[in-house]
């Protein structure tokens, strides 16, 4: 049977195609819509969807009428009144049979269904479902069983979501700024943030004041250094994850963690995590908040495995990476744009829509960043030979195929422009299997540099979505004006 898992309406829109325990195809709204964290399904998702697969039936990602009645009691009287999911499938032409599971149930799923654990805590941490913000589950064979919850208005997502407002930005949408922007400030706020957010810290429960989640865009004006702020939220942020952790994997018989929902996207907070060893090993799905849970809607339904073997689950550009021509343009310190086969599922760029160039050179972050019209602080990761992780890095993990986890730069002078302001970088490991032409390219440039690195960001200009189709990547093409320099390899 082929079900269609839908995440919609609320941020970062996704549809999921999967019959049995395999995932044919996945992939975020706003590729479609070029709507950066587009919150609607949209046509050109549908009709790719369909022509894959038409559906059996579809999975919502949680219950819309305990959401309506949380809105109602929280005074969201307009948000209350947000179509539901069998309005919007007859808006988008499926009349077909429609079910639905939780929100956290999703995200929850979503991590333990792909993981390859067969058991596990999974802990999941975003900013609200229906009404639970954190829950924890004991997940064993096919079966996954909640086992604590807390519940709105008390949200450590939105808690950062509000401190993300509060310095200029756009909440459920640019928390992953403030992660960069904390290694360049001190946390010189956090116990001011504890003393007047935190009500009550009592690990798992935490309550927070009644007023975060209206927004807190006044608090203290005269606190200017937004990287103080940055940094003293992160630090908040950090502990109450960590001593979550701590909690649970000390009521737990599984050796296993899996890490869910939006803050499961904070690389600083989740290598805290790692080192703490709280948890022999540690799976985070390469799209872990909102985005992923069509994925999780289907695996909740069905609760059964997925055969999870890779991100490139979305829109396919046909052809592959001219090796020769990529090498020569790096080898000459050219920044290339990489729109080949299918699209990652998932926030981060990790080899099929990705902006590439040698990481040695001091002015290539400047450059690139020149490219991207991005904020100059902002940090790039490097795509490295798993084989050379450890040689380059002081990996908290074995291994980081999804760019979750930050590691110290052994000798930053080497690297700079993947080089954080703190000495970390964000790293994605990569084996031959898991990107052959990639590793291929990476491979060559070793043998002729000595360097088994490049830097890897994603193919787009800040504030829209990375590239889809290879039409977007001739627009991107044109409209960065740096075809001297910029060429794209299909």
């Amino acid at each position: 049977m082929t079900i269609y898992g839908i995440s919609a309406n609320e941020h970062d829109a996704s549809l999921a195609i999967i019959d049995g325990e395999e995932i044919l195809f996945a992939a975020n709204s706003e590729r479609y819509s070029r709507k950066k964290n587009d919150a609607h399904l949209n046509a050109g998702l549908i009709a790719e969807a369909l022509s894959i697969a038409p559906p059996d039936l579809v999975v919502w990602y949680e219950k819309p009428l305990a959401k309506r009645m949380r809105r109602i009691w929280s005074g969201e009287y307009s948000k209350a009144m947000r179509t539901d999911g069998k309005c919007t499938l007859r808006q988008v032409g499926l009349d077909i049979g429609l079910r639905y599971v939780t929100h956290h149930e999703s995200h929850a799923a979503a991590g333990y269904f792909t993981s390859p654990f067969d058991d596990a805590l999974v802990l999941v941490v975003d900013a609200i479902g229906e009404w639970e913000t954190i829950s924890a589950w004991d997940a064993s064979g096919d079966s996954i069983k909640k086992i604590w919850s807390q519940h709105y208005p008390h949200s450590l997502g939105l808690l950062y979501s509000a401190f993300t407002q509060r310095i200029g930005l756009k909440p459920n949408e640019e928390e992953y700024i403030v992660m960069g922007m904390a290694a360049y400030g001190t946390p010189i706020y956090s116990d001011l943030i504890w003393r007047e957010f935190v009500m009550e810290f009592d690990p798992p429960n935490l309550v927070l004041s009644e007023n975060v989640h209206r927004g807190i865009q006044g608090w203290h004006p005269e606190f200017e250094n937004l990287f103080d702020i940055s940094a003293s939220i992160q630090a908040v942020t950090e502990f109450v994850l960590l001593s979550l952790v701590r909690y649970f994997s000390s009521r737990s018989t599984s050796k296993n963690l899996v890490l869910m929902g939006g803050l499961a996207l904070n690389c600083v907070a989740n290598t805290r995590i790692a080192q703490s060893r709280c948890f022999e090993r540690m799976w985070i799905m390469p799209n872990p908040g909102d985005g992923g849970s069509s994925i999780g809607a289907v695996a909740a339904f069905n609760k059964r495995r997925l055969n999870w073997r890779t991100p490139y689950l979305g829109h396919e550009i046909e052809g592959d990476l001219d090796i020769d021509q990529a090498l020569t343009a790096l080898l000459n310190r050219e920044i290339i744009g990489i729109a080949k086969s299918r699209a990652e599922f998932g926030p981060r760029a990790l080899g099929n829509r990705s902006l590439l160039t040698d990481p040695r050179g001091s002015d290539a972050k400047n450059r690139v960043n020149t490219i991207k019209q991005r904020e100059l602080f902002r940090p790039f990761a490097p795509v490295i030979m798993s084989e050379f992780a450890a040689e380059y890095f002081d990996m908290p993990v074995q291994s980081s195929p999804y760019m979750q986890f930050v590691a110290p730069v052994k000798s930053p002078n080497l690297i700079p422009a993947v080089t954080h302001i703190d000495g970390t970088a964000r790293v994605q490991t990569l084996s031959r299997e898991q990107n052959p032409s990639l590793y291929e390219l990476l491979h060559r440039f070793y043998r002729v540099t000595g360097c088994p690195l490049l830097l890897n960001t994603s193919l787009n200009i800040r504030t829209e979505p990375l590239v889809n189709s290879w039409i977007d990547a001739q627009r991107f093409s044109t409209r960065c004006g740096w075809s001297a320099r910029l060429a794209l390899y299909q």
